[in-house]
């Protein structure tokens, strides 16, 4: 499933990708607006299924964080207002999920993206985190 949500550079929010052009794709936000829009070749785009957070010692996969987040919150939206939260408040609840997360490379505003996105996926019912099927991936 996060193989098809996307991150876009300077855009705020999710995107769910809807089909391939020549030389765009079509996006849909994951919201209630459900506002579609054209994505050029010139943006930044990354799936979320490619996003890695480092580590000490390997980068652990988006995924993997976020099915800890869902874990520890029980499935409800994350309660900490990251907008006003201290770097030390930010470093604290990731490392309550992620403990070996590498303090020198993840940013406060790294945590906070990754908040604001979590809480986006559980609002929409977007909480299937798995790594995909080998039969899937092939499709």
């Amino acid at each position: 499933m996060l193989e098809r949500i996307l991150a876009i550079s300077g855009k705020p929010g999710l995107y769910r990708l809807l089909s391939r052009g020549n030389g765009s794709i079509i996006v849909e936000t994951v919201d209630n607006q459900k506002k579609r829009m054209p994505v050029f070749g010139a943006d930044k785009v990354i799936a979320l299924a490619d996003i890695a957070m480092y580590t000490n010692d390997k980068e652990v996969p988006l995924r993997q964080v976020l099915k800890n987040i869902l874990e520890k919150e029980e499935g409800k939206s994350i309660s900490l207002n990251y907008k006003a939260a201290s770097k030390d408040e930010l470093s604290s609840y990731l490392a309550e999920v992620l403990p070996e997360y590498d303090r020198d490379r993840v940013y406060p505003s790294d945590i906070k993206k990754l908040i604001q996105w979590y809480n986006i996926l559980v609002e929409n019912g977007i909480t299937d985190f798995e790594e995909p099927k080998e039969e899937e991936a092939e499709a």
